[in-house]
């Protein structure tokens, strides 16, 4: 099922191709999910690779064929040798073995499963190729400026970047556009035949209020996430890129997170927040950028079973 496509160029690349951002880079976002007010920012609009994040704008396309009928939850998705050949995080079905829309969107959400991710893209988009340009273009009419993407799963590819501010903002239209969808990525656990996946996102059920969204790394990216979470009523979305560590990155998502609820707390008290010294107190290390950066350390397993 191949849809119509916007006119938009998407530069080739070879997957292995070497990033041409050098080392991953230190960027961060904090922002109310509500009102879209950017609480703290750090290298916020800087080019960055999202590696696994990708995959919220692949299953955000998903969500809105569903929306519209073009597709449907027990629709099969096959595997195209294309599909299969991707590196992993991968589920691992062969050639022209399938698995439902329904299942293939937790397995994405979850697992982070390249091969999964690719053959929903083909049946959305028909080719992964096309289905990139159609998550450009809904990029732009989403307000993301930074933001190009050249496949679906967020495997190395020099043309294919975004910034932290851009993934906040798609974070917050998944929300908003697809709340129920949205809840795929809450899942802790999912079991698909005997095999039971867990979550990369470790903030789950560990930092109060967090119900998403998404984790990835690759060598070319290092260690990102985007978390969001909701207390006394109120969402935020923290965004953390280019951190030289999985252990580092859960660490500073969750102190953006605390002292933003509590600048929030403190504004609705009457009172006038510090940022920098309410993270500060949180542990959050400021002006990342500007210091020497952790090596990080590279793997031979990319996008999730890495992590």
């Amino acid at each position: 099922m191949a849809f119509a496509l916007p006119a938009l160029a998407i530069p080739a690349a070879p997957v292995a191709a070497a990033s041409p951002l050098g080392l991953p880079r230190f960027a961060a976002v904090l922002m109310d999910a509500d009102t879209n007010e950017i609480l703290f920012a750090e290298q916020a609009t800087a080019i960055r690779h999202p590696a696994s994040i990708t995959k919220v704008m692949t299953l955000y396309l998903v969500f809105d064929a569903l929306d519209a009928g073009r597709l449907r939850l027990d629709d099969r998705v096959v595997m195209s040798p294309y599909a299969t050949s991707q590196r992993p995080s991968k589920l691992g079905l062969g050639v022209g073995q399938s698995l439902s829309v329904a299942d293939a969107i937790s397995v994405v959400a979850v697992k982070s499963a390249n091969d999964v991710a690719v053959a929903l893209a083909e049946k959305v988009g028909g080719t992964e190729e096309n289905f990139a340009r159609l998550m450009t273009a809904r990029a732009r009419q989403l307000g993301m400026r930074q933001t190009v993407f050249a496949n679906a799963s967020g495997l190395p590819n020099p043309a294919h970047f975004t910034s932290a501010q851009d993934i906040a903002i798609l974070s917050a239209a998944m929300i908003r556009n697809h709340p129920t969808r949205y809840r795929c990525f809450s899942e802790q656990v999912f079991s698909y035949g005997r095999l039971r996946m867990a979550n990369h996102n470790k903030l789950l059920g560990n930092v109060s209020g967090v119900d998403g969204i998404k984790t990835g790394f690759t060598n070319d990216s290092g260690f990102t996430l985007t978390a969001s979470a909701v207390r006394n009523g109120r969402r935020l979305i923290a965004v953390v890129m280019g951190s030289p560590s999985g252990w580092q990155r859960d660490k500073d998502v969750t102190s953006l997170l605390n002292a933003g609820f509590t600048a929030l707390d403190m504004r609705r008290n009457g009172s006038v927040e510090d940022m920098p010294a309410l993270l500060a107190s949180s542990g959050f290390v400021l002006n990342r950028s500007l210091r020497s950066a952790p090596r990080i350390a590279a793997v031979d397993i990319e996008e999730g079973d890495g992590e």
